[in-house]
């Protein structure tokens, strides 16, 4: 289950996003979503019932774009807007896919690029392009039923979590902590949206990033080589973020090329487990 706040201005596009994003937690695992509950907070003695509607109707294209069933759901009265879906998937018992499990020797990869935090936060300051919201909004609704199904044709995956709100680098330590692998992360590897760094040089940072950065940085290490600015992005908190996949070197580029054919174009090989340091994340 998860539902939030709009993070964009267009009722029927934060249905869709909220709706991606709720789905997301089945991909991750491997599994396929089957039924939905919507799960809504409305002020409706301040706002329209068509934002509702139009919101609902978002959700309601992303459930049928993805084979989801929506059977109900529940709403209140709230001062504050929220939405999103309780979401039920299934998986056979010896194929799912967990969070924890990356061998020294696997390659990590990522299925979208980084900075949809720092866009949604320049867009509140009325500073984003139209064409920068529109490639992070794209990004945003776009399912991870690709990127899902291109993983479990894939020989060797170990280990894949979602990326949302603690980051990459948040989502990333909770797959090596307390463990006995680390990743090194190759920074200029990452697929992110290179128009952010003028954001990210100017200040205009969302506040989760910095509790990101605050809560991980104790287990993380970076390199000269990383640029300042690109670090930041790393602890952006993200909605309906890609997958990161630990998956056996042999089996990366089979991946990697699946990923690609399925029209996730911007899956990229982002780092490496390795056996030392245990417990630790190296961004070079």
């Amino acid at each position: 289950m998860d539902f939030f706040t709009p993070i964009v201005d267009d009722p029927y596009t934060f249905g869709q996003i909220a709706a991606a994003n709720s789905l997301s937690d089945v991909y991750a695992k491997g599994g396929r979503p089957v039924t939905a509950l919507n799960i809504i907070c409305f002020p409706s003695d301040k706002m329209d019932m068509s934002i509702l509607h139009d919101i609902l109707l978002g959700g309601l294209d992303k459930m049928k774009e993805a084979g989801v069933l929506l059977l109900g759901g529940h709403s209140v009265a709230d001062d504050e807007m929220k939405y999103g879906l309780s979401v039920t998937g299934v998986i056979h018992p010896d194929r799912v896919v967990r969070n924890r499990g990356a061998r020294p020797g696997d390659r990590l990869i990522l299925t979208k690029p980084l900075g949809t935090g720092i866009v949604n936060t320049a867009l509140k300051a009325k500073m984003a392009g139209p064409g920068l919201v529109e490639k992070s909004i794209r990004t945003m609704a776009t399912l991870n039923r690709a990127a899902s199904e291109a993983m479990m044709e894939t020989e060797g995956v170990h280990a894949c979590t979602d990326i949302t709100g603690f980051g990459f680098l948040g989502h990333a330590a909770e797959m090596i902590e307390g463990g006995d692998a680390g990743f090194v992360i190759h920074a200029s590897k990452i697929p992110l949206f290179e128009e952010v760094r003028e954001f990210v040089e100017m200040g205009i940072l969302p506040g989760g990033l910095y509790r990101n950065r605050d809560f991980r940085m104790s287990i993380v290490g970076i390199e000269p080589g990383c640029p300042g600015w690109v670090a930041d992005v790393l602890f952006d908190p993200q909605t309906s973020g890609g997958l990161l996949i630990a998956v056996a070197a042999p089996s990366a580029e089979a991946l990697l090329s699946r990923l690609h054919e399925k029209g996730v174009a911007e899956a990229a090989v982002v780092g490496e487990v390795v056996d030392a340091p245990a417990g630790r994340i190296t961004v070079i």
